[in-house]
């Protein structure tokens, strides 16, 4: 019997100047979301001047985009794979936009609570949206390793420059100016996207499970409220709960999705050691940045002595660094491999966190930028490869799922590394910094022995001498914190480097029925070549093999067989064929 192998990786269809144009309209958005993420920081105070929100009104204004982002991220990755993931993105762009005007214009704590809700509803159907496109568009590997690179470049530059933007318009406007930035943006995406960006989705991708959605939600935002109130001090017990409540729903919503045929998330794709590997080495340099930029900030605020916006200034060169080595990363990783750009870069960060064990509370700004900037450095290409390796590892009808992973585990990174090292340096903290006799007693005691912010702000009540005192003890307690963290730091920089190298070495094939040239089993059977790809909407649906290479025993039948409406079901020994 002739049979026929898949074409190389090398002549698969490559990117028009369509699909490069269509690029520039997602990074767009992928910029305003991650800009939005920290726009607000410069902007709370005039905020609070004029909408006088309480202590928690305050909190939820700063946390609830982020907790609807991470909440929705899986559910909206799934629904774009059932109704197209250009309608989705579409959709979302627009309530985004609206959403965007509302916050603006809040005339209450109340209110703008409620926009910020919908802005991180809207913006969880933009972020796999935009991934699940490209991973589409470039089907071609060098071209999609590429494009990835732009888009990762993007998040990162928006998160960097927000306080700067932020700053800048409040020089010239009101505090809801800042959020008007996305409307702009949204109207040009509205406008582009019928014109430069196809539609996809999966054609066989059944019904949208409802009691997964919020299983999914019972599971994802208690463990983030747990997560940051921890990070804020706030009750043990009540973070401990929240966490497993959590994890319980977790279990449950896993268990769900393994009995049904049309899961909300195709925990399948987990049996690709490249997918999996990739997204447990995205969750730990998540943890560890995560936890380190909060901690850095700090420090070049309370420690070193800088104003908001110049700690703003000095973090721009870390972030331009890295995102001029996330873009060359694609070049050097064809040279090398993947596996090798990531493993090597996790090295290079435990050089960077090796600065940081040697940091003081007298060394100032430039060694602690320096250590970020190796650190950034030597992550930064590895998230962009690892998101490729995540999108590539996944059956093109399951791109937005695959992206709504790869986006919600580096949001429980961040988060997890806010709580996790910012907790662990705080107990760092609490045993080594002296109170002075004159504030050893009462509330003011208590507030400086907890937190280096408290102690700036007791100081500032104190006669100088022993305001001096205080400070000093202050921050070489907490410098002492970071040390603590950066030597952790570097230990499992070491680790995990070592096994991205041992696992991830054959990500670069990751995809056995098209990079290794094996026939794909229709090809066996008819000797004609069969495409792998996810076709657009309005054409014939292709044989369905997913570049993972996992057989989709349960849901094929005979071509003789009739096929009778089937419902999902909680029992898949239940099926009517």
């Amino acid at each position: 019997m002739n049979t026929t192998p898949s074409p190389p990786p090398n002549t698969r269809p490559r990117a028009t100047r369509r699909e490069w144009l269509g690029l520039g309209v997602l990074a767009l958005p992928t910029l305003l979301l991650s800009l939005d993420m920290s726009v607000l920081y410069l902007a709370l105070p005039h905020m609070a001047a004029e909408l006088r929100p309480t202590g928690a009104q305050t909190l939820w204004i700063m946390d609830v985009y982020g907790f609807m982002l991470a909440g929705f991220l899986i559910t909206m990755g799934t629904l774009g794979d059932r109704i197209g993931r250009r309608r989705l993105l579409m959709i979302g762009a627009a309530a985004f936009g609206l959403a965007s005007v509302a916050a603006a214009y809040s005339t209450s704590a109340e209110m703008l609570i409620a926009t910020r809700t919908l802005m991180g509803l809207a913006g969880a159907t933009l972020m796999p949206s935009t991934l699940a496109l490209i991973s589409n568009m470039f089907r071609d590997p060098t071209q999609r390793a590429v494009a990835i690179s732009l888009w990762t470049s993007c998040f990162m530059g928006g998160t960097a420059i927000g306080p700067l933007v932020g700053g800048l318009f409040l020089q010239w406007f009101w505090w809801g100016a800042v959020f008007l930035l996305g409307v702009p943006v949204m109207l040009l995406l509205l406008v582009c996207a019928p014109l430069l960006l196809p539609e996809y989705r999966d054609p066989d991708a059944g019904r949208l499970d409802l009691f997964s959605v919020a299983l999914s939600l019972a599971a994802i935002l208690p463990v983030v409220y747990g997560l940051k109130t921890a990070a804020e001090g706030g009750s043990g017990t009540a973070s401990l709960a929240a966490i497993a409540i959590g994890a319980a729903m977790g279990t449950w919503f896993v268990r769900r999705q393994l009995r049904l045929r049309h899961p909300l998330l195709d925990l399948t794709l987990f049996r690709s050691r490249p997918f999996s590997a990739a997204l447990g080495v995205m969750l730990v340099g998540a943890v560890t940045m995560g936890g380190m930029n909060f901690l850095l900030v700090q420090y070049l605020q309370l420690v070193a002595g800088n104003s908001p916006l110049a700690a703003g200034a000095w973090m721009l060169p870390p972030v331009l660094v890295m995102i001029a080595a996330t873009l060359c990363c694609a070049s050097l990783a064809r040279r090398v491999g993947r596996a090798t750009v990531i493993g090597g870069g996790m090295f290079v960060t435990g050089v960077g966190f090796l600065v940081l064990v040697f940091v003081s509370a007298d060394s100032g700004t430039v060694p602690v930028v320096l250590g970020l900037l190796l650190a950034s450095v030597g992550l930064g290409p590895g998230a962009a490869l690892i998101t490729d390796i995540v999108v590539g590892s996944a059956p093109p009808e399951k791109a937005g799922s695959a992206a709504a992973m790869s986006e919600t585990s580096g949001e429980f990174g961040i988060a997890a590394g806010v709580a996790l090292l910012g907790s662990l340096a705080a107990v760092v903290y609490r045993t080594r910094v002296e109170v002075p006799g004159e504030v050893s007693v009462g509330a003011a005691a208590e507030t400086a022995g907890q937190t280096l912010p408290g102690a700036a702000s007791v100081a500032d009540d104190l006669p100088p001498a022993v305001a001096a005192e205080l400070l000093t003890s202050a921050q070489e307690a907490f410098t002492m914190g970071i040390n603590v963290i950066a030597v952790g730091g570097v230990i499992v920089m070491v680790v995990f480097g070592s096994l991205a190298l041992w696992l991830l070495r054959g990500a670069d094939t990751a995809q056995p029925t098209e990079a290794q040239g094996e026939p794909e089993p229709a090809a066996r059977e008819t000797g004609e070549p069969v495409a792998a790809d996810l076709t657009p909407v309005g054409a014939a649906p292709p044989a369905e093999t997913g570049a993972t290479g996992f057989a989709r025993t349960d849901e094929s039948v005979s071509p003789s067989e009739p096929v009778r409406p089937q419902a999902d079901s909680d029992d898949t020994t239940g099926r009517t064929r």
